[in-house]
């Protein structure tokens, strides 16, 4: 059975996809839970960090089903004031290649908007946070791996890719589309949290790349990225902020 919530205190969080559940730092932690207003969400507690898997250590909860307020809100509870998230990418550019890293400054997120103001007329302006997003910078720079910064984040719905014609329409907006960052990023926004995305460009976007999209090609290439984010993981705990 999950462990429940310990009250000791922390400040920095990681999020990231299914494919965290490889990593090394993981082999032998003991999955804990809290309970929030919004459901019971389950954590891994590394180094006093809390690390949450957003599809599961399953990996069977599909992008429309995640329960992110659970997530951020848990994470407000565990007393965590800056979030580092992993989130898998397609590429919008053919100079953004899959196994390049992208850090983005803004992000469009017109579908299925999410928010805690359920039952509240308030309006906040979401954002991400520019300090952490020069740490995520630094990290990466002094471990040599490669990396774009300052574009834009397309969000989609999913959990189907998008068609050709939507990329088509899309790219002219955006550097890159994924279908989990906004909404945590607008979520802890809400509950003044710092969040910062690092995205793993994994494809190429439909209709982009020599190849037609498939699953497959995605999932090869998230594996061929963990020790990449490990080692961005274990730099990210060692952070005094």
């Amino acid at each position: 059975m999950p462990r429940s919530y310990s009250q000791s205190k922390t400040k920095i969080a990681i999020i990231g996809g299914g494919s965290l559940a490889d990593l090394t730092i993981l082999k032998g932690k003991k999955i804990k839970s809290i309970s929030t207003s919004h459901g019971k969400v389950f954590y891994y507690l590394i180094k006093n960090s809390p690390l949450i898997l957003r599809h599961g250590s399953k990996k069977n909860i599909p992008p429309h089903k995640i329960n992110y307020k659970a997530n951020i809100s848990a994470l407000k509870k565990l007393g965590v004031k800056f979030i580092f998230s992993f989130n898998s990418v397609g590429s919008l550019e053919l100079n953004l290649k899959p196994g390049i890293f992208f850090i983005p400054a803004d992000y469009i997120d017109f579908l299925d908007s999410i928010t805690f103001y359920d039952k509240k007329c308030y309006h906040i302006t979401p954002k991400i946070s520019f300090e952490l997003s020069k740490i995520s910078e630094k990290i990466l720079s002094k471990l040599k791996i490669k990396f774009k910064k300052d574009g834009v984040y397309f969000n989609t719905a999913g959990p189907r890719l998008e068609t050709k014609a939507e990329i088509k329409m899309i790219k002219n907006f955006a550097d890159v589309v994924g279908m989990t960052m906004a909404k945590e990023a607008t979520l802890a926004s809400e509950l003044n949290l710092k969040y910062v995305s690092l995205c793993v460009v994994d494809n190429f976007a439909n209709g982009l790349g020599k190849t037609p999209l498939a699953q497959e090609e995605i999932s090869r290439n998230q594996k061929e990225s963990i020790k990449k984010i490990e080692k961005i993981i274990k730099e990210i705990l060692k952070l005094k902020i």
